[in-house]
């Protein structure tokens, strides 16, 4: 045992030394090496074809000649300069000509020295020995200096899917040192009981039974170019088996040179929700956008850095990108400068919030924009229900605010970036985003010179708050997974789908629109929490399984926060040229009567008046109906100067209950 151990330290060693040598040294030591091994061809097959019939010093010739030809041919052909560690098919094509080459020059040394009959069977017989040298001896120094575990220690595997992709995956696999394949799995009957590279293709119902068999713990999806419903419907079946399932890139990022085949992620959670993105009306993207100056509000953020993106796409003449927070504009505009460069758009970044109309006024006019898709908002309920008066200060005054400016500045469009929560709703942050909704329906009554429209929407993925990178996060922290309520649902959307129909909906404006987006089927927060821990092979723990590895805990709906949410107020709603996208006609006040009520808003705010502000949310916005079983908080100024009260940012300090 002990011997075993030290001839496996010294091979480690050695390998260790061989690889950090320098790249000259490398190749002397190969240059070497060939010389000996195609001297021994070179003899060995005149060994074998002309014993006693030639003279000593013709065969040395003969070899010398042929080894400098076989050293030259194979430098030629890369053999000295790739690293034989990774070396593939490039080797036998290389190897194959170096050889050939070498003998062609010992064919022309047979005819000049006269030696009849010979020429052709010493090419061929030195192009096999040649070739095979090549190849075995490159074969043998890869296979010492890369150290592979057994099959045994490595994880096995099933790639789902036996197209090219799960065939080229195979192939990566093969040579992989964490995984290895044992089976592929395929749909198409055709496939069935065939072998693709090395792998016998199996039925899906067949799954059960290769898990079992084989010890399998990780399932691989080779399926870039199914659709999402495709592939939802595939990991609804492999969530009941106890393996990990990951998955390659889909096809758009393989063809873009955006990813790898062997580039093995988690599996996207729109794959678990199975709704495929209906392509973009490229008339409706660029509307509002192609050779426009354009400003995005809040463009540091999830939605509105994804804007900037999709905007940039069609090819803008200028892009301002207005952010409150210094590192998220830092981040977007680094972001986007070279794509920016590559369309010949002017990126301009500014620091600035939407309270400060002034500020907002002067970039409208300073770069004459033509566009403003207005994402900055506070959005997050429990945060912003604590918060009411910023909330108040952000989502209503900092609308009204950039409003004013955008018709000052003489804007043609101007679109909200609205949500779900403000139809019907009991939390602040719903209100405010339906107060800020009804003040542009009220403004474009009052100024026909722009066109103000809003796109209302739910919950958008793997955005920041949203409930996939937090479950993300507890299934690798090993549970438990939080869930508010058993019952809880939500309507969810792509962040890149989202921002496109934003921009569609744009296009479509006539003003005062308010748009809807069709969200698809709603999903049970419990369930996605469920299929997102059995894809990662782990089960759920529970009274009916109480052996299981991560637990769905229930902690109660947070402050405000609905069971289920709406899209529309009321029913009256009507089809647009885009599919997804609905115009909903919905009562608002007029601005005669808003006035004032924004009035006394600004007024509760800058008194701190939180008891005030949250009344007057409540006569406006007619549908607001706080929750009940939530503690209503009493805030209370403390004492501060005149230029407190004049100051444009206002802060709520707790005090104790009065």
């Amino acid at each position: 045992m002990s011997d075993k151990k030290s001839s496996t330290n010294l091979a480690i060693t050695l390998r260790e030394f061989l690889i950090g040598l320098s790249r000259p040294i490398k190749q002397l030591i190969a240059f070497g090496t060939d010389a000996i091994g195609f001297a021994i061809c070179a003899i060995g097959v005149w060994w074998l074809l002309f014993t006693g019939e030639l003279s000593t010093a013709l065969v040395v010739w003969m070899s010398l000649t042929t080894i400098v030809a076989a050293l030259l041919l194979g430098w030629s052909q890369g053999l000295y300069r790739s690293v034989v560690r990774y070396m593939g098919l490039d080797l036998f094509i290389a190897g194959a000509k170096a050889a050939a080459g070498a003998a062609l020059v010992g064919v022309a040394f047979l005819y000049f020295n006269n030696i009849a009959g010979a020429p052709i069977r010493w090419a061929i017989a030195y192009w096999g020995m040649a070739f095979f040298y090549i190849c075995s001896s490159r074969y043998l120094a890869r296979v010492f200096l890369i150290h592979r575990r057994s099959p045994v220690e490595r994880e096995r595997v099933i790639i789902y899917g036996a197209g090219s992709a799960g065939a080229q995956l195979a192939i990566t696999l093969h040579g992989d040192d964490q995984f290895l394949p044992v089976a592929m799995v395929d749909d198409d009957l055709s496939l069935h009981k065939k072998l693709v590279k090395g792998l016998t293709v199996h039925s899906p119902t067949h799954i059960e039974a290769i898990i079992r068999n084989t010890n399998a713990t990780r399932v691989l999806l080779a399926m870039p170019t199914a659709s999402r419903w495709k592939r939802r419907a595939v990991l609804e079946y492999l969530s009941q088996f106890p393996v990990h399932v990951q998955t390659i890139p889909d096809v758009a990022d393989l063809i873009s040179g955006d990813a790898r085949v062997d580039d093995i992620r988690e599996v996207d959670v729109e794959d678990l929700l199975g709704r495929d993105p209906v392509p973009p009306d490229p008339e409706l993207l660029s509307a509002a956008i192609s050779g426009k100056r354009v400003m995005v509000t809040g463009a540091g953020g999830s939605i509105g850095a994804e804007l900037c993106r999709q905007i940039l796409k069609q090819a803008p003449k200028t892009l301002v990108l207005f952010e409150i927070s210094e590192i998220a504009l830092y981040e977007i505009e680094h972001e986007l400068q070279a794509e920016a460069q590559s369309v010949g758009c002017k990126l301009v970044a500014l620091l600035g919030s939407v309270h400060h109309q002034n500020r907002v006024r002067e970039a409208l006019e300073a770069f004459e924009i033509n566009t403003i898709y207005h994402a900055a908002a506070y959005k997050h309920v429990p945060i912003v229900e604590h918060n009411l008066l910023e909330g108040v200060h952000n989502n209503i005054l900092g609308t009204l605010h950039i409003a004013q400016a955008a018709i000052d500045a003489e804007v043609e469009n101007f679109i909200l970036i609205s949500t779900d929560k403000a139809v019907s709703p009991t939390n602040v942050m719903g209100a405010t985003k339906r107060f800020a909704e009804m003040i542009l329906q009220a403004m474009q009554d009052q100024h026909d010179s722009i066109r103000f429209c809003m796109v209302r929407f739910g919950n958008v993925l793997e955005s920041s708050g949203s409930v996939v990178p937090l479950f993300r996060k507890q299934i690798r922290d090993g549970g438990p997974v939080t869930v508010t309520h058993r019952d809880i649902i939500r309507y969810f959307m792509t962040i890149p789908e989202a921002a496109q129909l934003v921009m569609q909906a744009g296009g479509m404006a006539k003003g005062g629109d308010v748009f809807v987006l069709d969200m698809g089927e709603p999903v049970k927060i419990r369930d996605l929490a469920a299929r997102m821990i059995a894809l990662t092979g782990c089960t759920v723990r529970d009274k009916s399984n109480p052996e299981g590895d991560i637990e769905i805990r229930y902690i109660g709906l947070r402050p405000a926060e609905k069971l289920y949410e709406e899209l529309l107020i009321g029913t009256d709603v009507s089809g647009t040229r885009h599919p997804r996208i609905m115009r909903a006609e919905e009562e608002y006040i007029n601005w005669e009567a808003l006035r004032p009520l924004i009035a006394e808003l600004d007024v509760a705010s800058r008194a701190l008046d939180r008891v005030r502000a949250r009344q007057i949310l409540m006569d406006s916005v007619g549908e607001y109906d706080p929750s009940n079983g939530i503690e209503d908080l009493v805030w209370v100024t403390q004492q501060r100067t005149a230029e407190d009260v004049e100051s444009d940012t206002v802060v709520d300090f707790p005090s104790k209950r009065a």
